[in-house]
């Protein structure tokens, strides 16, 4: 069975495993715990970066884009990626926008400030300055979705795509968080609410970590 290397609210993960479901694909999910710096994992990825795919015949992948073009290039069933050349340009720019940018920006300060921290030796807990930026940050993103939403069916177009999915990867990370101020972004919420609940969803709305509920709103389709 493939195996696919991940953390918990890594939000890059999330996006592979929605991926894997979409195209229905079976997997194994294994826990890594990117702290503990193992041996074993390091062979697979220098980087000591998840997610990490082990497909049926052996091949690896790492990273988040490899491993996104090589489901996509490898199972085209159920394609995730627009036909065009220019819509799949505007596919690629917003998973820069997402995977680069907001990741930077929000959802990579807040999981590590808030979950990985408290597994580092040696840690001194949070650092309330990083926290404050990227909360303040979320709005900005929360924003451009808004202005994408209100002029297109799904985010980079008229079909649903591996963009969405990027995006409620990232979303759900925070949401499971509770650090996403739906009240000031209700066009964002309804969009959200449709993802989750796509069946590729269900997983993901069941995970918990040990020791860090979930928001109460969590796993409620209609929040």
């Amino acid at each position: 069975m493939r195996k696919l290397y991940h953390h918990w609210l890594c939000p890059f993960s999330r996006k592979i495993r929605l991926c894997l479901y979409e195209k229905k694909l079976d997997f194994s999910l294994v826990f890594e715990p990117l702290w503990e710096m193992r041996p074993e994992f390091l062979r697979l990825n220098p980087e000591n970066k998840t997610p990490v795919l082990i497909d049926l015949n052996g091949t690896t992948i790492v990273s988040n884009y490899g491993a996104t073009e090589y489901i996509e290039e490898t199972y085209p069933e159920l394609p995730l990626f627009p036909e065009s050349p220019a819509a799949r340009a505007e596919v690629r720019r917003l998973l820069s926008w997402f995977d680069e940018k907001m990741a930077t920006e929000v959802t990579l300060p807040l999981v590590h400030e808030k979950t990985i921290k408290r597994y580092m030796e040696g840690s001194r807990g949070p650092d309330s300055a990083a926290l404050r930026n990227a909360k303040q940050a979320i709005h900005h993103h929360l924003d451009y979705m808004a202005w994408l939403i209100d002029r297109r069916r799904w985010l980079s177009g008229e079909v649903f795509s591996i963009v969405d999915l990027t995006a409620a990867a990232h979303l759900s990370s925070l949401d499971y968080l509770g650090d996403v101020p739906w009240e000031n972004h209700e066009i964002v919420r309804d969009w959200y609410a449709c993802l989750k609940s796509r069946p590729s969803f269900r997983a993901l709305l069941s995970d918990r970590l040990p020791g860090i509920p979930p928001a109460p709103h969590y796993s409620q389709l209609d929040f």
